[in-house]
């Protein structure tokens, strides 16, 4: 007989082993040194921030708005896979033990993020409302998980619905009650609150009419949106480590790819060169990625008070924008067609770090004309010196070292 728990159990047991697995490359000794300087700088500044906080600061619309849309964001991790079409569907009610199992799983696994924001808030909630106990604070946060648990049943119920226009509509909805929800809860307005919970509480109950008139699951619908969710994992750890189950996406972006190959000569030695470059651009990994890390150093380098630290974290963003453009060198390597190139492998390993260089000393002027644009022209000469200097022992001592 089909036990669905003992097979959840099974299933869990086989999804914990295969992301422990790519988690401890992700949080190796280089990036665990990261997050560690980044969490340290960025507490030390928020605390002097918050000394000279100003009395207008709109607390309660950041802090409701971000809860409300920590609350809205739950989806359900199933856990299923392709074949599960086939040989689980005719199983549908049995598989009432697993699905519950999964709602209860995607709960635990994020409350990882309410625990993190909750902590980081805490200083800014008390500084705003110096007024209020503790004990406040912490109802408000009992307030987020049972928004949480009731938002997490909510999108369980919206995933029997297989038209995506009610299902982004429903969502759309919630968020905002939930952000008006929180923004009167923090704001210290327990009537609006009260109200706007009885508003919630109807379009709660409504889903849950509206999923029990549907036939079924739909479960090409659950493994879709489940496999989408491993695929973005794995997108994050090939950053790391080859990830051999990763489905690569590729975006067209014609103007790019046209910008950063015309200049390339119709040459065999350029072949890598040319595809690193398209690959970059058309990848779904490595442009957003990079432009992220651009945008987020900017920030951290413009609104910094002290030199040094501006520095640091110049430094810090364009480590781990080099480090991890190294897994363009193996993007391909799971298509055998390049193996038929009649390129020398020497060519394909200068490729990438000429790719690799480029980019990281684009990084490191972008960043030195932030500190122009802050007027500190000292720290303009060394960032672009200093990062200059990185780049080239960076490339050509450690990576070119670990590209086989």
């Amino acid at each position: 007989m089909f036990d669905s728990h003992e097979f959840y159990k099974k299933r869990l047991s086989q999804h914990l082993k295969e992301t422990s697995r790519y988690l401890k490359y992700i949080f190796n000794g280089h990036m665990a040194f990261a997050i560690l300087f980044f969490i340290s700088a960025s507490a030390y500044y928020y605390q002097q921030w918050l000394a000279e906080l100003p009395d207008n600061f709109p607390t309660a619309l950041i802090i409701g708005a971000t809860f409300g849309l920590l609350v809205s964001y739950s989806p359900v991790r199933t856990l299923l896979k392709e074949p599960d079409l086939v040989f689980l569907i005719v199983a549908e009610n049995k598989m009432g033990p697993y699905f519950r199992n999964s709602i209860l799983y995607s709960f635990v696994i994020q409350l990882y993020l309410i625990l993190l924001l909750a902590a980081a808030f805490g200083p800014l909630y008390f500084a705003s409302y110096p007024d209020r106990q503790g004990n406040v604070y912490m109802l408000t946060l009992l307030v987020v998980l049972l928004f949480k648990v009731a938002n997490l049943l909510a999108n369980w119920w919206m995933l029997k619905v297989r038209e995506q226009g009610i299902r982004n509509t429903d969502l759309l909805i919630r968020t905002l009650i939930n952000i008006v929800i929180f923004y009167f809860i923090i704001k210290g307005e327990m009537l609006f609150a009260g109200i706007t919970s009885v508003i919630f509480v109807a379009v709660f109950l409504y889903d849950y009419y509206f999923s029990n008139k549907q036939s079924g699951l739909v479960w090409d619908l659950l493994v879709e949106k489940d496999q989408n969710r491993m695929q973005a994992f794995y997108r994050l750890a090939n950053m790391f480590a080859d990830v051999p189950h990763l489905k690569n996406r590729v975006k067209r972006r014609q103007v790019l790819v046209d910008l950063v190959s015309k200049r390339i000569p119709l040459e065999k030695k350029s072949t890598y060169e040319y595809l690193f470059r398209i690959s970059f651009i058309r990848s779904g990994d490595y442009l957003g990625m990079y432009l992220r890390l651009i945008v987020l150093g900017g920030l951290f380098i413009y609104f910094v008070p002290h030199l040094w630290m501006r520095l640091l974290f110049a430094l810090l963003f364009l480590y781990l924008s080099t480090f991890q453009m190294m897994a363009i060198y193996q993007h391909h390597r799971t298509n055998i067609w390049l193996d038929l190139y009649p390129v020398k492998m020497n060519d394909k390993k200068k490729a990438a770090l000429n790719i690799i260089f480029q980019l990281s000393f684009l990084q490191t002027i972008l960043f030195s004309l932030v500190f122009l644009l802050v007027g500190e022209y000292v720290g303009f000469i060394i960032a672009l010196a200093g990062g200059t200097l990185f780049t080239i022992g960076f490339v050509n001592g450690y990576i070119k070292g670990r590209l086989l």
